[in-house]
């Protein structure tokens, strides 16, 4: 569902800088490397109750609006995304029309971790008084806990910022949302309190399913190449390796001997599948599986959601549940624990998502 005007811009961002895979991959960079479900103890801004009319929210990318959709349904609370899936949110500018969203919100949800600058700025520059705003990957990640790699290297000043990919910090950030609606809403409390727990089962099942799959596959074969670099936090929980991303740091094109360096990191890697997109395709990395004789996945996705809004499966679970079993069948596992799971919408996702 991205934007068609876009497509063949993003087909040459996802494989330039292909050098810089080739030399730098297999590294990712923490100042501790520790446990990735670590918590900063900290919790977001509160808003004062609002007693005389729904509670209005932002959110930034579309997982982050299905997380704070799983916890607001059955309320009179009205959730806006705003950045439109299939959208790159790391360059994404918010139209003036964004600011009208903005004005009107009472808690903006944002990832944080330096993702939507743009969009955090204009949300501070047209907040309505009292309004808060919450970066939560900022605030349940230490900063020691931050990871730096070859996408998003330390002297770039931006961590990877994809945490909501790894299923245990998604329900930290789901925690932190249930207690910001708590705050603004009480009246509704019971039921966000519900909600969260409802959610945090699916979470729980996702995380078991996820351990038991990759068990399936021996260590070697736990090697992620994909179009972007968004599994990172993933990868650091459950055992995996990120040995590299296609789409890069920068927006120049790619040159015949970035794609052969590439090619040959492929081999020496062994790398058993290569990990496309659905919404940006690349007749580059399609081209680099055939030389290689490496499988190409083209369906994977980090932050645009199956279906369309409304589908059963279009929500945060509905997209690692299929991400994590493309992943675990394309590279020799058994992906049975999480094909059993049911990621069903038990009631319809009544957010408001742009496309």
């Amino acid at each position: 569902r991205g934007q068609s005007s876009s497509n063949q811009r993003m087909a040459s961002f996802l494989v330039a800088g292909c050098a810089l895979f080739a030399s730098a991959c297999g590294s990712s960079e923490t100042s501790n490397g520790g446990d990735s479900s670590s918590k900063s103890g900290q919790s977001c801004p509160m808003h004062e109750a609002i007693n005389d009319r729904p509670l209005i929210i932002a959110t930034t990318v579309a997982p982050i609006t299905s997380i704070a959709a799983n916890i607001a349904t059955g309320t009179p609370t009205i959730v806006q995304g705003i950045v439109p899936e299939g959208t790159n949110s790391h360059t994404y500018e918010p139209p003036p029309s964004v600011a009208a969203t903005l004005e009107d919100a009472d808690i903006v949800f944002i990832n944080g971790l330096s993702l939507e600058e743009p969009t955090k700025e204009m949300a501070r520059a047209n907040a309505r008084e009292g309004s808060v705003i919450c970066e939560l990957a900022t605030t349940i990640l230490p900063e020691d806990q931050w990871i730096y790699d070859f996408s998003f290297p330390k002297d770039g000043g931006k961590p990877n910022p994809h945490v909501w990919t790894n299923p245990q910090l998604a329900g930290d950030f789901a925690a932190l949302i249930r207690d910001s609606l708590v705050s603004a809403d009480p009246e509704n409390a019971t039921t966000y309190d519900k909600n969260y727990e409802a959610f945090v089962l699916k979470v729980d099942a996702l995380d078991k399913a996820i351990v038991a799959s990759t068990a399936t596959l021996a260590p070697e074969q736990r090697k992620l190449l994909t179009y972007h670099d968004a599994y990172a936090y993933f990868a650091r929980t459950y055992g995996w390796t990120v040995i590299g991303a296609i789409q890069p740091s920068s927006f120049d094109e790619p040159t015949p001997k970035d794609v052969v360096d590439l090619i040959a990191q492929v081999r020496e890697q062994q790398v058993r599948a290569i990990f496309g997109s659905e919404v940006f395709p690349s007749s580059i990395l399609e081209q680099i599986g055939a030389e290689t004789g490496t499988r190409y996945i083209d369906v994977l996705r980090d932050d645009d959601l199956p279906g369309a809004a409304g589908d059963e499966l279009h929500s945060w679970q509905g997209l690692m549940h299929f991400n994590f079993i493309t992943m675990v069948e394309a590279l020799g596992g058994d992906a049975t624990a999480l094909r059993t799971l049911n990621m069903k919408l038990l009631v319809v996702d009544s957010a408001r998502y742009t496309q």
